[in-house]
């Protein structure tokens, strides 16, 4: 039976957090909605995507669409004979993409500058190296669609939502942990051009040094930065579930981890941060309620290092507080976070209590 620490006296200090000033929550907005916009004009320019070509056959000129349909693969659809109707379709189909990559174009040199703000206003939060692994998988297509950040990354978002910046004591990591979710089928988007569908090779795609380590679960990059990739215990134990990705020899098979369900099972939290060299990127982490109290839980595990059980502790305490104190739309209510354990639920619940404001 898993033993546990009672650790509600622990002497763990109390975090206090630094609220942006007037310039920096006015350039957040901004870059905020710069980087809507920007992805915006991506996903337009992304829906012409392929062509609009002349094609004969048996003597008969058609119209023929090349395509990329949900999963990225490349599909064929002949329009109909060449006609004018046809020739308009054509036209109007290619004055709409240069219109579409104009814009684009626009909208990046936009961004560029907002970054240059950003980096100026220090703004930049998430590491280089994590930020850039993060929007390989958004960019992939299975950033919250199987796929969410967990572990101190997740930080990062909540700071973000709550126009604060935590001490860096508590944020500052050597890895990422990649929480997939076994019960969906992920597949990373043809359009991305990785090789088996493979995360391992989508980290590569990042830094060619990536390797997959001894423990089958965590890619290695020269630097030593680690990249995990995790999931629940497969509950019934005899139940099959998914461990990888892709199909690749050196793939990356989940470690399954307990308590993870709870985090695989919570509302969804998505947020706007900046990266270290001032540009934006979305994070989708699991709700920051139910990241406090697994991290409080963990806390409390005593096959857990006492130094790895304080920190988890100072996060757990250190979100509570600022999701009482900023996120106030999230309440510590029951109803609203049925995924956890009723036991789990209730010894979180004075983290958040003492974060409350007073007025």
């Amino acid at each position: 039976m898993q033993q546990f620490l009672d650790n509600r006296d622990v002497g763990v200090d109390v975090i206090d957090f630094i609220e942006l000033n007037n310039d920096q929550r006015r350039e957040k907005v901004n870059s905020d909605q710069r980087f809507t916009a920007l992805m915006e004009a991506r996903k337009k320019a992304k829906s012409f995507r392929g062509s609009l070509v002349w094609h004969t056959a048996n003597g008969t000129e058609h119209l023929m669409r090349s395509y990329y349909d949900s999963t990225g693969a490349r599909r064929q659809k002949v329009e109909g004979r060449r006609s004018p109707a046809t020739e308009a379709q054509k036209a109007d189909w290619e004055a709409s993409r240069a219109s579409a990559r104009q814009t684009l174009s626009a909208r990046q040199e936009q961004m560029e500058r907002q970054s240059a703000v950003n980096r100026a206003l220090r703004l930049g939060r998430v590491p280089l190296i994590a930020a850039r692994i993060i929007r390989a998988i958004d960019d992939a297509g299975i950033l919250g669609e199987g796929i969410r950040i967990a572990g101190t990354n997740a930080i990062y978002a909540y700071e973000a939502a709550a126009g604060v910046f935590v001490d860096p004591g508590i944020t500052t990591t050597e890895d990422i942990d990649l929480l997939m979710d076994a019960r969906q089928s992920l597949r990373i988007m043809a359009e991305t051009n990785i090789e088996d569908g493979a995360l391992i090779n989508l980290l590569r795609k990042v830094d060619r040094s990536f390797e997959r380590s001894s423990a089958t679960f965590r890619a290695v990059n020269r630097d030593g930065y680690l990249v995990d990739l995790i999931k629940p215990v497969t509950n019934p134990a005899w139940k099959q579930s998914r461990a990888t990705i892709g199909k690749a020899d050196d793939e990356l098979v989940a470690a399954e981890i307990a308590g993870l369900t709870w985090l695989e099972n919570a509302p969804a939290f998505e947020a706007i941060t900046i990266d270290e060299k001032g540009g934006p990127l979305r994070l989708i982490v699991p709700d920051p309620r139910i990241f406090a109290a697994h991290k409080f839980w963990v806390s409390k595990r005593a096959d857990r290092e006492p130094i790895k059980r304080r920190r988890d502790l100072a996060q757990a305490q250190a979100v509570a507080r600022l999701t009482g104190q900023y996120l106030e739309h999230l309440p510590y209510e029951a109803t609203e976070l049925r995924v956890l354990p009723q036991a789990v639920f209730e010894e979180a619940r004075h983290l958040f209590e003492r974060s409350e404001p007073t007025h």
